[in-house]
């Protein structure tokens, strides 16, 4: 089952600077959150912290009842990071090391199946196209079944007909497994093509200066006048010279779209 995500007071500081926070969010079990903001606005080190691989200098960060353990994350970072010594299949395998073999091979043969690649666990990471490598990855990341998915700008470095392809297969993988996603991206057509729910950040430090669930159908359609509509509101908020204090973040309760038709 999905599990709620709340990061409460959360603060980075790197040797006395500091670089993010404090952020405080509750999201939502088994949805898919997206994070936007400028280079510099804490993004990818608000998810390092998520996933365990920065420690916060202040706050907590629970699923569920409990703090966040190893085991309860899928990470997907922008660049595949597949092992090239491994077949797909044993790099799709590299987290179930706790299964026994008869579920490692059906959780391997599922995740597979669901990226597109049902027949490609004999071949080697050199094999693979861009986009290929890109789908193992994240078949390796969903195979445990993890709670929470981190998404770090997976899809950045793909050809944009590729990428559109992986951000819709992201969604048929997200309906099937349920997980609670969080999308860190550049690309505000890709945040408003999957997210649920969008957190923009600007900084540093790294503050929440907007918080929308744009009432889009997923998946989205892309060259809607609605889907317009959003990113004008969103790009607006980019326009601003400084981030604002946290009091003053938008959000869908607030007129931030007053300009906009």
């Amino acid at each position: 089952m999905p599990y709620p995500l709340r990061i409460n007071g959360l603060e980075k500081s790197y040797g006395g600077q500091h670089v993010l926070g404090p952020i405080d969010l509750d999201l939502e079990a088994g949805t898919i959150t997206a994070i936007i903001g400028r280079s510099g606005s804490g993004k990818t080190t608000l998810l390092r912290c998520l996933g365990g691989l920065e420690q916060p200098t202040a706050g907590r960060i629970t699923i569920g009842d409990g703090q966040v353990s190893p085991a309860d994350i899928g990470y997907v970072f922008q660049e595949p990071r597949l092992m090239p010594w491994l077949t797909v299949a044993k790099n799709t395998g590299f987290g179930l090391a706790g299964f026994t073999k008869p579920a490692r091979d059906l959780a391997i043969a599922e995740a597979l199946d669901l990226v597109g690649l049902p027949d490609a666990g004999a071949l080697l990471p050199k094999q693979l196209s861009g986009g290929m490598a890109q789908r193992v990855a994240l078949a390796r990341a969903l195979a445990p079944h993890p709670k929470l998915i981190l998404l770090d700008e997976p899809f950045s470095a793909l050809d944009p007909f590729t990428r559109e392809q992986m951000q819709d297969h992201l969604l048929h993988l997200h309906e099937h497994y349920g997980a609670t996603m969080v999308l860190i991206t550049h690309d505000m057509d890709e945040a408003l093509a999957l997210a649920l729910r969008i957190i923009v950040l600007d900084g540093p430090p790294g503050r929440i200066i907007g918080d929308f669930s744009p009432d889009l159908p997923r998946p989205a359609d892309r060259v809607s006048a609605a889907f317009f509509v959003w990113k004008r509101r969103l790009t607006a908020l980019f326009t601003r010279q400084s981030a604002p204090p946290p009091e003053a973040a938008f959000s869908d309760q607030q007129p931030a779209q007053e300009n906009f038709p």
